[in-house]
């Protein structure tokens, strides 16, 4: 329930490529600059670099007020609202909205992925058709600093990283202000409830509730 195959369908980002050469997804954060520094030249007249290291597709709509940190790819039909903050080393695909003072920073997002409203996603990936209700973060650094482990139900997975905030498999749906702390697994077409904090792996198609009880969703 971990693996990138377990949590994604690849046909749904211009990452397919680049995230098929790993196992689990989190051992793709590492090279997500490197990879849209690439992947940028190549897209094609469908898209502007308005900046150096920056692609726009010329269907995307990026409010006036909005900044776009290098290297950043935005897809097409997706918005990035006012005063949002995309600090660089982001790949957002199409259809996708990064709404208003939202952060984003060393990401993937799958096409149609929504983070609308006062969301940070750091050192993440969110599947496709993800959404992050109002005021929910990712929390990418352990409070003691250590190396960011994966608590699974049959034991921890050493990641080996610092920074690791959260994978949300396809059609999660994460409840308003919920805290996804460093390491968590979100599987496929699973709901956290609002103002949850979670931690560790939630099974594909569960509800993770307020008291960390994890139901069958179906």
């Amino acid at each position: 329930m971990y693996t990138i195959t377990d949590l994604f369908d690849l046909d749904h980002t211009l990452a397919a490529d680049y995230l098929r050469g790993f196992t689990y997804p989190w051992e793709a954060l590492k090279g997500i600059k490197d990879f849209i520094l690439a992947l940028g030249p190549t897209l094609g007249a469908d898209y502007e670099e308005i900046s150096e290291y920056v692609w726009v597709h010329k269907t995307a709509k990026v409010f006036p007020s909005a900044y776009l940190g290098a290297p950043c790819i935005i897809g097409p039909n997706t918005e990035v609202r006012h005063c949002a903050f995309v600090r660089g080393s982001a790949l957002v695909g199409a259809d996708c909205v990064v709404g208003n003072s939202c952060e984003l920073k060393n990401v993937i997002l799958f096409d149609h992925v929504q983070t609308p409203h006062y969301n940070y996603v750091g050192d993440s990936i969110l599947g496709y058709y993800a959404h992050m209700g109002a005021g929910s973060i990712t929390s990418n650094v352990r409070s003691d600093k250590k190396l960011v482990v994966v608590h699974a139900p049959e034991g921890d997975i050493e990641t080996g990283i610092k920074k690791f905030g959260a994978m949300l498999g396809d059609h999660v749906e994460c409840g308003c202000n919920a805290v996804l702390n460093p390491g968590t697994v979100v599987g496929r077409h699973s709901n956290i409830y609002p103002t949850s904090c979670v931690r560790g792996v939630v099974p594909e198609g569960s509800i993770y509730k307020v008291t960390g009880e994890i139901v069958n969703k179906f």
